[in-house]
């Protein structure tokens, strides 16, 4: 099963709005089995337009693993926090595998 990723893009209006959330979705990461890869402020645009000026990387264990983080009890109550502090982008994608070779 391939592992998933979530990646948010925040226009930040709100910095201690954001660091508010950030505390309030801290366990919910933990809980939901997630790693954070990528905490960024200033991504280096390759082509075209990048929204916001933070972006956030989280790896699950799958898609399902990431869905239910996103939905569980424990993040419905961080994610009004971010709704309040910051425009957001929020997008599921599935990692890719390579494919094992012939022995």
């Amino acid at each position: 099963m391939p592992k998933a990723y979530v990646i948010l893009t925040e226009a930040v209006r709100d910095p201690a709005g954001m660091a508010a959330y950030g505390r309030a979705a801290a366990s919910s990461i933990a809980e939901g089995g997630a790693s954070v890869l990528a905490v960024d402020a200033q991504p280096q645009l390759l082509e075209g337009e990048w929204h916001g000026d933070r972006t956030v990387v989280l790896e699950f264990a799958s898609v399902e693993a990431a869905r239910a983080w996103y939905e569980s009890a424990a993040y419905e109550k961080a994610k009004p926090l971010r709704h309040a502090a910051a425009d957001t982008n929020a997008v599921i994608v599935t990692g890719f595998g390579t494919p094992s070779r012939p022995e």
